[in-house]
């Protein structure tokens, strides 16, 4: 029995463990959800259940909240399969700054307004090749595409983030 198993089965130790990864997994998905707080609730739930139906696919080699997040961002693209979402023509994302863009709050407002504005496909292909460091092919295995395709789709989304963004911070 691994140690989640164990976790499980004992009512104080599930809620313990529950009430300290459950935010640390919902705020990993309402960031790549585009602030969609509904979709976020409802993917940190099926990551949940998941989760608790099969405990014995966690092996201890990570941290549980790193798990946790494997099977909701899993959970993301299966939702934006399935959602059938088509990407807009036109993108190139320039970086904003040479700084890390998140430690600066209103920085990494504005860069998640943006986010939240592109196509679900666009926006996951981002947070995964800039804010998870996927590479492209890992990105393309997990939205199910070519790698040629996983490019052209980040190169349409740096384009989309761009212009927009660039719009936000001259307004």
């Amino acid at each position: 029995m691994t140690s989640l198993a164990l976790v499980l089965a004992d009512d104080v130790a599930f809620r313990d463990w529950y009430d300290r990864t459950l935010p640390h997994v919902y705020r990993y998905l309402l960031t790549r959800c585009g602030g969609e707080t509904q979709l976020a609730e409802d993917l940190t739930q099926q990551t949940f259940v998941e989760a608790v139906r099969n405990p014995d696919r966690f092996d201890g080699r990570s941290n549980i909240v790193t798990w946790l997040c494997a099977i909701g961002r899993h959970k993301l693209v299966d939702h934006y399969r399935r959602s059938g979402r088509e990407a807009r023509r036109g993108a190139e994302l320039v970086l904003v700054s040479h700084h890390d863009p998140w430690s600066d709050t209103e920085t990494r407002d504005s860069v998640e307004r943006v986010l939240a504005r592109l196509p679900g496909d666009q926006r996951l292909a981002l947070v995964f090749r800039y804010l998870d460091d996927l590479s492209v092919r890992h990105v393309a295995a997990a939205l199910g595409r070519s790698e040629s395709a996983a490019e052209s789709l980040l190169s349409r989304a740096r384009e989309s983030f761009r212009r927009a963004y660039e719009a936000q911070t001259d307004a």
